[in-house]
């Protein structure tokens, strides 16, 4: 294969990349935003949306990876996903119309599943593998770069803009615009991007396919991957007991107005930015290792010192720190995505990328956001809601907590070896 990729093959990947990233940044901040200031302000609730919508990303990823690899075929299945995942992110505030609570949140919950279903068959266990089945080693962090970068543009236009839109045209209004953005975007990248040349079909059978990804055999095998596998699975357990609140906590726990935090997101957003674009290029000349360890460092030094945020008057603290842990975040991102890459089975791409939910997603966003909920119930400040129902405000102390426990990130990360080919 050769080192330089298509262009039709780059423009296809940031156009579902970015669309879909739009897509699951509305859904990871302001689908929770919504249940909590139009719902009910009570943060186990967004705890029980995220845990649920974990679970079913991350087997959706398994079963329909699989399925993908039995196939050999990618396309089909990002154009039926971006197709539906439109549908599905414009009904999800229908959940605010009903009472009582606890039925709103129900079919919220539900509406968010099945938005996930088709987002995690789209983009986390086809578009994924598709990186890799189009990439070869030496230049795989480049184009995982590339995704990392519209991670950070989505994350820059939904955060800096979202505020304007939703007080302009009401949280309704809102979703169905995002849905109409990822149809102008995403179901385009699918038609136009082409087939993975040589990709073989799996021929073991679906099931026999689902019980050796069932079997975690690659992970008895290859102890290098595991290691990577939980290492990712404690960051992302710590990042989430802050991260499905940053927003409420910004708005309720620090009572910065909707501009000034706009502004201070956008801020955090473009210098990771900036950061983040030569990363790949990092990570492919001086290993994935390297970057990942002092990726989990800066985060903890970036969520201790934020932790100490009082309000707008440390806005310039507050944009420094919050720039610290996103930075962290998405080098953490490049470097250990593109390492397991390099790990992947070539005929199990699909499935393999299931682990990489298995451990992040269903762990992290299941466990961390949990645990962050239970804290935030019980260590945060009381509030009701204008309609009347009771709730607390996220506290501080979610960030020092993920501060310390990203330590344990460290420790499998430093255990496990990288494996690089000589030119």
């Amino acid at each position: 294969m050769s080192q330089k990729i298509p262009r039709r093959v780059i423009l296809g990947v940031v156009l579902l990349t970015l669309s879909g990233e739009i897509a699951w940044a509305v859904e990871n901040q302001y689908f929770n935003v919504f249940i909590y200031s139009q719902i009910a302000p009570v943060p186990l609730y967004v705890s029980l949306m995220v845990s649920i919508t974990a679970a079913v990303s991350t087997f959706t990823t398994f079963f329909l990876g699989a399925y993908s690899d039995i196939k050999a075929k990618r396309r089909i299945f990002l154009i039926v996903g971006y197709a539906f995942w439109v549908i599905t992110t414009a009904i999800f505030p229908l959940a605010g119309l009903l009472q009582p609570v606890v039925l709103a949140v129900s079919i919220a919950i539900l509406f968010d599943s099945i938005m996930s279903f088709f987002g995690a068959m789209a983009n986390d266990a086809v578009l994924n593998a598709y990186v890799t089945d189009v990439t070869i080693q030496e230049n795989r962090g480049r184009l995982s770069s590339i995704k990392e970068l519209m991670f950070l543009v989505a994350l820059l236009i939904v955060y800096a803009l979202s505020g304007y839109i939703i007080e302009a045209i009401n949280f309704y209004n809102f979703f169905f615009l995002i849905a109409g953005i990822v149809a102008i975007l995403g179901i385009p990248g699918a038609l136009i991007t082409p087939e993975p040349e040589n990709l073989v079909p799996n021929e073991i059978g679906y099931w026999n396919t689902i019980k050796e990804a069932f079997s975690f055999k690659i992970l008895r095998e290859n102890h290098d991957f595991t290691k990577i596998q939980v290492s990712g699975a404690f960051f992302w357990i710590a990042f989430n007991v802050f991260f499905p609140f940053i927003i409420i906590y910004l708005e309720y726990g620090l009572s910065i107005p909707t501009f000034e935090a706009s502004i201070l997101i956008f801020i955090a957003l473009l210098i990771s930015i900036i950061l983040a674009v030569p990363m790949g290029i990092v990570v492919d000349k001086i290993g994935r290792k390297k970057v990942a360890i002092g990726a989990v460092i800066i985060e903890i030094i970036g969520l201790f010192f934020f932790s100490f945020s009082r309000g707008i008057e440390d806005f310039a603290y507050i944009a420094f720190t919050s720039s610290l842990w996103v930075f962290g975040m998405i080098s953490f991102n490049v470097a250990t995505r593109t390492w397991l890459k390099d790990l992947y089975p070539e005929d199990k791409r699909g499935q393999t990328h299931g682990y990489y939910l298995l451990f992040t997603i269903l762990g992290g966003m299941t466990i961390g956001s949990l645990l962050g909920g239970f804290i935030a119930g019980i260590f945060g400040t009381p509030y009701t809601s204008p309609e009347g129902v009771p709730g607390s405000i996220p506290p501080a102390l979610l960030f020092m907590i993920a501060s310390l426990m990203m330590i344990l990130a460290l420790i499998p990360i430093l255990l496990a070896k990288e494996y690089r080919k000589k030119a």
